[in-house]
């Protein structure tokens, strides 16, 4: 199995992330919260990885913490939680947010990530509580935003989470003041979506 990757960052396009490792170049998903803190192309950059092998495919994902690689196992383990729907939780909260989700029950505020429906955000609480004991609520700061556009950044995130270009704009361009940060702008636009 695959642990860890480290070479030089070629090309990001959420989800997915290339890395050149002597010559092979590895593509590696993962949350929004590594985009944030990759170095820029053409730098090197080491990735914790999962090496997830299924009949007909192996997929590396990546992650800069190790505890956000163990967060993204344990909610594979989650029944209707497959790898997808464990990338998006991690791209929309932190891993201390999720666990302060899962602390207080809060049904609302995980029904609106992508592709969380009630009964699997009632059973990911019922399932995560002992699982996230080791991490504290709220034990990390939120996201930081790169210095590029945060409204393209925020629109690019969203079609990576499976919402359309044209949505995504538009998404974008009803909670947008000019002064977000790309995730303010990514929660607000997907917490405006769950609303309707």
């Amino acid at each position: 199995m695959i642990g860890r990757i480290s070479g030089i960052l070629l090309h990001t396009e959420p989800p997915v992330i290339l890395v050149d490792v002597g010559g092979v170049g590895y593509e590696i998903e993962a949350p929004l919260s590594v985009f944030y803190n990759l170095p820029k192309t053409g730098e090197a950059v080491t990735l914790i990885t999962h090496h997830l092998v299924r009949e007909d495919a192996q997929i590396l994902y990546g992650f800069t913490k190790e505890s956000h690689r163990q967060l993204f196992r344990d909610l594979l383990k989650v029944s209707g939680i497959g790898a997808k729907s464990a990338l998006a939780i991690l791209s929309v909260m932190t891993a201390g947010e999720f666990a302060t989700a899962i602390h207080h029950g809060d049904v609302a505020g995980l029904v609106k990530i992508p592709g969380i429906g009630k009964k699997t955000a009632e059973r990911l609480i019922v399932e995560m509580r002992d699982r996230l004991k080791s991490l504290a609520p709220a034990a990390e700061p939120s996201l930081s935003a790169p210095a590029r556009s945060a409204e393209a950044e925020a629109s690019g995130a969203l079609q990576a989470l499976g919402f359309k270009p044209a949505e995504a704009e538009k998404m974008v361009k009803q909670i947008s003041t000019g002064n977000q940060t790309a995730e303010e702008l990514i929660r607000l636009a997907l917490q405006n979506q769950g609303r309707k």
